[in-house]
């Protein structure tokens, strides 16, 4: 409830005052703010908020916060140089708006620290290497484009091709890592968030995650503000000594949000008619995440692009992979086929996730993209009715136990040994053995803890293999059982002319 006390006392204190002149849904103007600072933060007389935005000497344009009704004559006055939010390890397991006010029914948040939220990114002197991976629980990512640790890597796919199903997973299994995960939604439906935040508690993940809210029914100027605030209360944490992990779903609804706002500004539209600084508006927030040098510790930034139809080329979604260090695609052809989690492996890539694998990670990875190469290959021949070669029915059976291993159900979460133990197992199968595949998982979540080292690997997959095979791997015995009789024969036949010769 607003304290109109609040405002006669800015005004008492000789903080800038003035007037509104003008308003145009979320875009106010407002006459006597000489010399107010870009970025300021504005307190109405009837309790909203404003943002400066531009300054034109006694003019001033400002992005209305709170909505888009705001009466000519309204009085205003300047509340902080900077738009401040709360920030701090006690917003962690709350839902908030961005601009901190709770949104749980959890009562009044107890952290008493603020931050602006156009930060700016570290130097690159502050910054170190980034070499350690985030696992995310789901095989077809860890093992395929490892994330890592301080990475920025985009998360794309048409609606409901399941892409918050696995940010879902990764917020998950980040359950006793000590990382805590931001999570910003923006612009979505009731029905949607409700999901979400049922999913992250059912799961534990709400307990080291602060989820940052500004759905459909929010002003444009909270879906813009959303990622800023969120960073900024990420980067409280991250500079105090932890390691953060911030989703932005979607930064599709934030671009729509901040082309609707600069519209109604009557600023000249780009391409696809974003504004022209719309390319800087997700960079300067993504560069913000990284590694940092004084304390080791990583922000790593997971921005989602929304491609209907699968369309990857449009403007918002080559931006942001010119951005960010590699890409996570989410494809409906592939999640039409079954295939859960649906990632299409020929366009997704992981620029940097190289530096975070072990040699023997590095070699499953190549030999798993080579080994699906050459099922899908077999798979276009099989097509044509024609029977085929005995290497090619082995590719096509290999590649079939693969995609079965790789499949996860939502709540299914595997380690990073439990997901090489299942693949390097199939693969040591050589498609040749019929294998159990679920059952092959199981056993693995068992073998997984025992595993430390590459003799240990080598003989847990022995042996799972020996387990779950339910068949001979080398079924070619009675054919050499029936030659041996012909091969003494032809031996005595060798022998007799020798003894002849003599």
């Amino acid at each position: 409830m607003f304290d109109s006390q609040a405002f006669q006392r800015l005004v008492e204190a000789d903080h800038l005052t003035g007037e509104v002149v003008a308003s145009n849904s979320f875009i106010v103007e407002v006459k006597g703010l000489e010399g107010v600072r870009l970025g300021a933060q504005v307190l109405f007389e009837d309790g909203q908020h404003g943002l400066v935005r531009e300054a034109y000497g006694d003019r001033v344009i400002l992005f209305n916060i709170d909505s888009e009704k705001m009466e000519p004559g309204t009085l205003a006055v300047v509340e902080d140089d900077l738009l401040s939010i709360p920030v701090g390890k006690e917003l962690v397991g709350r839902v908030i708006s961005p601009m901190g006010q709770p949104l749980d029914g959890k009562g009044v948040l107890r952290t008493t620290k603020t931050s602006g939220i156009f930060n700016e990114a570290p130097g690159i002197m502050a910054r170190s290497m980034l070499k350690d991976q985030l696992a995310s629980g789901v095989s077809a990512v860890d093992m395929f484009f490892p994330i890592v640790l301080g990475q920025r890597i985009a998360v794309l796919g048409d609606s409901k091709s399941g892409k918050s199903t696995f940010l879902s997973q990764l917020s998950a299994n980040q359950e006793g890592s000590g990382r805590i995960v931001v999570y910003v939604l923006i612009g979505k439906r009731k029905v949607d968030i409700e999901n979400l935040l049922a999913g992250l508690r059912k799961s534990g993940a709400m307990d080291h995650t602060i989820v940052v809210l500004a759905d459909i029914f929010d002003s444009l100027t909270m879906s813009y503000l959303a990622p800023y605030a969120a960073c900024a209360m990420a980067e409280h944490l991250w500079y105090s000594g932890e390691d953060v992990i911030i989703i932005y779903d979607d930064l599709s609804s934030h671009a729509e949000a901040y082309r609707q706002l600069s519209l109604l500004q009557e600023v000249d539209p780009g391409r696809d008619s974003y504004p022209g600084d719309m390319f800087y508006a997700h960079s300067s927030l993504l560069e913000r995440a990284g590694k940092l040098l004084k304390n080791d510790k990583t922000l790593t930034a997971l921005p989602v692009i929304v491609t209907p139809n699968d369309d990857i080329t449009a403007y918002l979604s080559t931006s942001i992979m010119s951005i960010t260090d590699g890409q996570i695609i989410f494809d409906l052809g592939v999640f039409r086929q079954g295939i859960r989690p649906a990632v299409n492996a020929g366009l997704s890539v992981s620029r940097v996730g190289g530096q975070a694998q072990t040699g023997r990670q590095k070699a499953l990875s190549g030999n798993l993209f080579q080994r699906l190469a050459r099922y899908h290959q077999a798979e276009e021949f099989s097509h044509f009715g024609s029977s085929l070669s005995k290497e090619a029915s082995i590719d096509l059976k290999l590649g079939q136990q693969l995609y079965e291993a790789l499949k996860q159900p939502p709540e299914a979460l595997y380690s990073l040994v439990e997901q090489q133990l299942v693949l390097e197992t199939v693969l040591l199968g050589g498609g040749q053995a019929e294998i159990d595949v679920a059952g092959l998982k199981e056993s693995a979540k068992k073998a997984g803890p025992k595993v430390k080292s590459d003799k240990d690997f080598d003989k847990a997959e022995a042996e799972l293999l020996k387990k779950h095979s339910t068949q001979p791997k080398e079924p070619a015995a009675p054919a050499a059982d029936q030659s041996a009789p012909s091969q003494s024969k032809e031996e005595a036949k060798s022998e007799d002319k020798t003894h002849a010769a003599r």
